[in-house]
């Protein structure tokens, strides 16, 4: 398969680490000492890691399922609820989605006519509720949860952010984008509730799923990463055509550079749909994806005919052979500087055991956003809340999940339980004490060296349990004696997983 043909040659500087040349590719080089002052660093790239010293292994995890937190079982949202997206605002977590009927009502044609942008709001991320807001009639009432409808534009996709930018007018603190025609739109709010349209972005995309706008104030500029399309030359591939993410960027919201295609260094270039990027809520120096993954099968097959949900499926493949031969699911990427990415091949969600409503072309589209929310159980760690909606093109309503995840943990270093070790590049910290995420067997360990480049070492207690912030205790020493200085350090481990670590 044709691998990913856009790396450039560039030089940032992130988070206070300089990073030139191929380090673009989240990999500084063995000899660089890296300065992380007081940020949280995560295992799911390369950029901490010494992978000439290093037998561990990276390990995704997958999400867990809980509850149905929404169904869209109102009139004007249908079975085409999707593209989610909410902010937290003031302890408010505010959600916009879509809704409307995937086909039309004689089911002879896939159909975007009708497309309203609706609200739901939390207090928990739990229980969502949908308010009466008078602001859109629908069926000769207004008492419904429609901030926009075709009145104010054709929807394909719309998504909200709070824009922090300090120099953003009150008036369009809150900004909506989305696709009008062919180009990508803002439109904005002194609210989040009463949009107008306000300015063509670009047009230079395909912006026909979840679009997404980020105030980088560490950069003080906006990154956008948006839909686009490329064509494949490799006359071997399965691919006639890829959908593809794009980053592009602007200091004052109205003049954007060109879009440019996200750089995966030599991964494969296969098709991606929706792209849910944000900065990681914990480390804002990271970035993180979830895009989904889109499969489009050459032909009907007896797979086809054995899985789940056949009848509504041959009913899509009828109005269009990709709409029944097309399935979906979803990746995990990462990125130190919204350009240059580490992309996960094996799914973090996968369809799933298969059941009436699934694996279609619409699985695994997870909300933009994540909430932190209380353990499944009690006494036990918070972890994170993420949502995808079913029932996707099924002509019932659609539904929204939440899903769970461990705090940093959609990547690990992971060891079995023959001893691995995982060694850092040289690096630079400030703070006190050592503080770990982890998670360890009964058997199993993790033992922790600090050595300075003046040859002295401080060595860890044994650690084991299972926890997001553990302090490391150590026989000789403290971190502190270390501090503004380079170092590396040296994690042993037996039937275990380290996700991220901090100085504090």
């Amino acid at each position: 398969m044709k691998k990913n043909i856009s790396r450039h040659i560039t030089t940032f500087i992130v988070s206070g680490i300089i990073i030139t040349g191929a380090l673009a590719q989240n990999k500084p080089g063995n000899n660089e000492v890296i300065n992380i002052k007081n940020n949280r660093e995560f295992f799911w790239d390369e950029t901490m890691i010494d992978v000439s010293k290093t037998t561990a292994k990276p390990k995704i995890h997958q999400f867990v399922r809980r509850e149905r937190v929404i169904t869209h079982d109102e009139p004007w949202e249908g079975d085409g609820c999707n593209y989610h997206n909410f902010i937290c605002d003031n302890g408010l977590y505010r959600m916009y989605y879509l809704g409307w009927n995937m086909i039309s009502p004689d089911g002879s044609q896939h159909t975007l006519s009708g497309i309203r942008v609706c609200y739901a709001e939390s207090k928990d991320g739990i229980n969502w509720v949908k308010p009466k807001l008078g602001l859109r009639e629908f069926n000769g009432s207004k008492e419904n949860n429609i901030i926009l409808d075709k009145n104010d534009n054709s929807f394909d996709n719309f998504f909200v952010f709070i824009d922090e930018n300090p120099t953003c007018p009150a008036a369009e603190k809150y900004k909506g984008i989305g696709s009008v025609g062919d180009g990508l739109w803002c439109f904005v709010s002194p609210d989040g509730l009463n949009f107008k349209k306000g300015w063509l972005l670009t047009n230079k995309g395909q912006f026909d799923t979840m679009n997404v706008i980020i105030w980088d104030a560490k950069r003080k500029k906006y990154v956008g990463f948006i839909r686009g399309f490329h064509n494949m030359t490799d006359e071997n591939s399965p691919w006639t055509g890829v959908r593809d993410i794009r980053y592009m960027e602007s200091k004052d919201f109205k003049n954007w550079s060109d879009p440019k295609l996200l750089d995966f260094g030599d991964a494969d270039d296969y098709p991606l749909y929706t792209n849910c990027v944000s900065q990681y809520y914990r480390g804002k120096h990271v970035f993180v994806g979830f895009p989904s993954r889109y499969v489009e099968r050459k032909e009907w097959t007896d797979t086809f005919d054995k899985l789940t949900g056949r009848q509504k499926r041959f009913e899509r493949y009828k109005i269009s052979p990709r709409y029944g031969l097309t399935i979906t699911d979803c990746v995990f990427m990462t990125s130190r500087d919204g350009y240059s990415w580490k992309r996960y091949d094996e799914a973090i969600h996968r369809p799933g055991p298969e059941e009436p409503k699934n694996w279609v072309y619409g699985d695994g589209y997870p909300a933009v956003g994540m909430i932190e929310t209380p353990g499944n159980y009690p006494g036990t760690d918070n972890e994170i809340s993420m949502y995808m909606f079913t029932n996707h093109w099924m002509g019932i309503p659609a539904e929204l999940y939440r899903y769970t995840m461990r705090i940093d943990g959609f990547v690990s270093y992971n060891a079995t339980y023959k001893p691995q070790i995982l060694t850092t590049k040289p690096f630079i910290f400030e703070g006190d004490q050592l503080f770990i995420n982890f998670s360890t067997s009964a058997i199993g360990y993790i033992y922790i060296k600090i050595k300075g480049e003046d040859g002295n070492e401080i060595n860890s207690y044994e650690l084991f349990g299972d926890k997001i912030d553990r302090q490391v205790g150590f026989k000789d020493g403290t971190p502190a004696q270390f501090k503004g200085k380079p170092v590396v350090m040296e994690i042993k481990m037996s039937d275990a997983d380290i996700y991220s670590f901090i100085f504090k």
